[in-house]
């Protein structure tokens, strides 16, 4: 391990602070220091970036796509001394982490498919139409381009697949976009391996020297999102990261856009039929998506729905004993751990919130905890309510009847998920409340548990504030490429001027927008 700072290609330790990276199980710090970057390397970073972008999103999107695919096979590659690392940094599961790492994976490999097929380009032609009265009509035609340097800032409970090179990073240079990655600073010998599997492959397919860069520390994120080469922010984390970047950003001479995914608390619905169906089974499956994983996914069920009936209260009985039965778990960090602890105090002295189930939190473990809340609160948007409690717990709520239900759902904020557990006649019964749903929540889901997001095309992950910082956007699946590019009109340019997907040969074989109408020929 260097634990050096990574600036266009080589490494760098100007700053004399240096940092530890810890066992998350045992406190341990484990081998090697890493060096906090000054003020002049995050600077240098930017401008590394900056260098490199012009001859990198000039690149064909093959090329490109060989980058991907080449970090795919470097990551495949990190062994089982990789796998005991992340590992000790994170107290997660070596079977959690190889998934994680294919996962990753395959995140590159999407996104070189995507640069394969051309349809991120949005290739548009309007030709000339030099007879037309009163005016004539210009040649114009638009494609998207990358928007320049992108800064990534790591997620801490997804140390590969939301973090160096997770999904931002792979979205940034799928669209032409070098980045400067602000390391994890839960997880610093995992991104330094991964840093360097990005550098072999870069320097394996030929690629510009400040295409990718990473810096160690505290603090320097405010001069990174500030630095005047960086033109768009990647961020998984808390609301009150997320909004002071949006704000640091917002307050910049020329202002950029931050795609930040921030905090939701993914309502499930449990409707009648379900219950009377298969409440049991329900509340079984429910616990084990609470829980999964210490409740440290963004789309942890954190608030549960229903209406009051007998059916509701023998669920309720039966999740109770679920959660009960579960066992404590180790966090990420000692700071997710204060988080969640914290968290579950605010609930405890809530007077119109009881507590359900769970033992009481202490030590260095994270125990699951089930409490419910006085309908009241959920109608009158209490805002403990809509605040994310990061862990293994959930909070109940029931109300009158399906009136009620529809004003719960109202009061709510922007989420990433919203799940409706229901029998057909649920859905025909309760299909007005699809719409409000669809204006609340990115993924909807029917009688699935959000925990699990697939990396596709039609995948959303994303929704409206504050669940994420830009609604319009997704941080998973394909569309993400979307965030980092912008269009661009060229009227009346030559051939030899416009980039390959607008030329009139059509040298790329791309399906373009042509007079209206789709078409591959050349023209």
């Amino acid at each position: 391990m260097f634990g050096h700072n990574f600036i266009a290609g080589a490494r760098s330790a100007q700053g004399n602070v240096t940092l530890q990276s810890v066992d998350a199980s045992s406190g341990e710090a484990l081998p090697g220091v890493f060096h906090q970057a000054t003020v002049e390397e995050v600077d240098a970073a930017a401008r590394a970036a900056e260098a490199a972008f012009p001859a990198y999103n000039a690149l064909s999107p093959e090329r490109r796509a060989q980058f991907l695919d080449a970090i795919a096979t470097e990551l495949e590659a990190l062994g089982d001394d990789f796998i005991a690392t992340v590992c000790r940094e994170t107290a997660l599961p070596a079977a959690r982490i190889q998934g994680e790492r294919g996962r990753t994976a395959n995140q590159m490999r999407l996104f070189a498919k995507v640069l394969r097929r051309g349809d991120f380009l949005g290739a548009r032609i309007d030709r000339a139409l030099p007879e037309r009265q009163p005016l004539p009509r210009p040649d114009l035609r638009q494609y998207r381009t990358g928007v320049g340097p992108v800064a990534v800032f790591g997620a801490s409970n997804f140390p590969l697949a939301f973090s160096t090179a997770g999904g931002d990073t792979a979205a940034a240079l799928a669209a032409g976009c070098p980045v400067v990655v602000k390391a994890h600073s839960g997880h610093m010998t995992t991104a330094e391996f991964v840093g360097e599997a990005i550098i072999r492959a870069a320097e394996a397919t030929g690629m510009p020297a400040g295409v990718f860069n990473m810096i160690y520390g505290a603090g320097v994120g405010e001069p990174l999102v500030k630095h005047p080469a960086i033109q768009a922010v990647g961020f998984t984390g808390s609301l009150k990261g997320g909004r002071a970047l949006c704000d640091l950003a917002a307050a910049r001479p020329q202002p950029i856009p931050v795609f930040a995914e921030m905090s939701s608390i993914n309502p499930v619905l449990v409707l009648p039929a379900a219950l009377k169906a298969r409440g049991e089974q329900v509340a079984s499956e429910l616990a084990a998506s609470v829980v999964m994983g210490c409740g440290q996914f963004c789309t942890n069920p954190g608030l549960v729905i229903g209406i009051r009936s007998p059916e509701f209260e023998a669920f309720l009985q039966t999740l109770a004993a679920r959660m009960a039965d579960q066992p404590a778990q180790t966090m990420l960090n000692t700071g997710t751990l204060r988080s969640y602890e914290k968290g579950i105090q605010k609930l405890l002295a809530h007077s119109g919130i009881s507590h359900l189930a769970g033992t009481v939190q202490e030590g260095n473990q994270a125990r699951p905890q089930l409490f419910r809340a006085d309908a009241a609160l959920l109608l009158n948007g209490d805002p403990l309510l809509q605040e994310e409690v990061f862990g293994p717990t959930t909070v109940v709520s029931e109300v009158a009847d399906e009136a009620e239900l529809r004003l719960a759902l109202e009061s709510l904020h922007g989420q990433l998920t919203a799940t409706l557990i229901a029998e057909p006649s649920d859905l025909s019964r309760f299909a007005a409340l699809v719409p409000v749903l669809e204006r609340k929540a990115g993924r909807l889901l029917i009688n699935g548990y959000p925990t699990g997001v697939e990396v596709c095309d039609a995948m959303v992950h994303g929704g409206p504030y504050p669940a994420t910082s830009d609604a319009r956007g997704t941080s998973v699946g394909s569309l993400a490429i979307d965030r980092f590019l912008r269009p661009v009109c060229y009227q009346n340019y030559p051939d030899e001027l416009l980039p390959e997907a607008l030329k009139r040969t059509n040298p790329l074989g791309l399906l373009r927008l042509v007079d209206g109408e789709f078409s591959r020929e050349a023209f």
